[in-house]
């Protein structure tokens, strides 16, 4: 059974823990065989697999901004355990019983190597964010902790749990502190192509999350938050390519500071601990049945 999972250009914490968290609860279930593929954390279901493999989807998400059209997962060559949440059920014309959770919540069944010492208010931004951005000077004028979802996933962990409170625009950053109970802020993606994801995941957890808006952070980041507004956009655009941004990208930086000293100090969000029992309790149920089906004899 192969492995899928998006791997773009820069590493993304929320697909790298594919890599990291599968190995450990399937330890040599894994191979290259490309008949039968494994398609696990992200939004990820599509029509773009091979047509002769068998498809095996274990807690994925799907989204229309990333994948026109919905395969017809109701074919042999498809065996769905269960989705992300119910608007994926909805969306594959499965029954909304399906959409149990995101599968990065597995990480509670994990012995995870890392004591809880909230130590730091953290921000995790959309990796995309910080190719566009400036949150790395914008945390450091508001004395809040990037934790980078490029970095290592081990490394990113442990990041999560030191944070008293994780302010995140990075789903997956919500996703993993909600699981290993660190209390977190949700930031309403600059890139509006990101938010739908989030309300397949919150609704199998019961939460109905406010998420607050982020300020951009740089030009670059303005001229995406406007681009649904093509005159704003074609002004700004106009502004970024003229001297006066040098002046105006400071000023930018430290209102998105301002801004993010302000998310940290809102209401954090936590599911409620029997709920997420129930639903990792689930997963773990899946997680032996797909073992029983598809491990290899011998």
């Amino acid at each position: 059974m192969k492995l899928q999972y998006f791997n773009g250009y820069e590493p993304n914490f929320g697909d790298s823990l594919n890599a990291w968290l599968w190995p450990r609860l399937l330890p040599g279930f894994l191979d290259n065989d490309p008949t039968v593929l494994f398609i696990g954390i992200g939004s990820i279901i599509g029509t773009h697999y091979d047509p002769a493999a068998k498809k095996v989807v274990f807690g994925t998400g799907y989204a229309p901004s990333y994948h026109r059209h919905a395969p017809n997962v109701h074919g042999e060559d498809w065996d769905v355990f269960f989705v992300r949440g119910p608007r994926t059920a909805r969306a594959l014309g499965l029954p909304e019983s399906m959409g149990i959770g995101d599968a990065a919540i597995l990480l509670r069944a994990l012995d995870v190597p890392f004591r809880r010492e909230p130590r730091h208010i953290g921000f995790m931004p959309h990796w995309e964010s910080l190719r566009r951005g400036r949150w790395d000077k914008a945390c450091e004028l508001a004395g809040i902790r990037l934790i980078d979802p490029r970095g290592p996933v081990e490394q990113t962990i442990a990041n999560i749990l030191g944070c008293k409170v994780l302010v995140a625009e990075a789903m997956h950053g919500a996703i993993v502190a909600d699981a290993l109970r660190v209390p977190w802020v949700p930031a309403l993606p600059i890139d509006g192509a990101h938010r739908e994801k989030w309300l397949d995941w919150a609704a199998t957890l019961n939460l109905e999350i406010k998420q607050h808006s982020l300020w951009p952070s740089s030009p670059a980041e303005v001229q995406l938050a406007l681009m649904r507004q093509p005159f704003l956009s074609k002004l700004v655009a106009g502004l970024i390519r003229r001297p006066l941004s040098r002046l105006t990208r400071p000023i930018i930086t430290y209102a998105a500071a301002q801004h993010l000293s302000a998310l940290a100090n809102k209401e954090p969000c936590l599911s409620d601990n029997n709920i997420i029992e129930s639903i990792t309790e689930k997963m773990h149920e899946k997680l032996q049945q797909l073992e029983n089906k598809y491990r290899k004899a011998g």
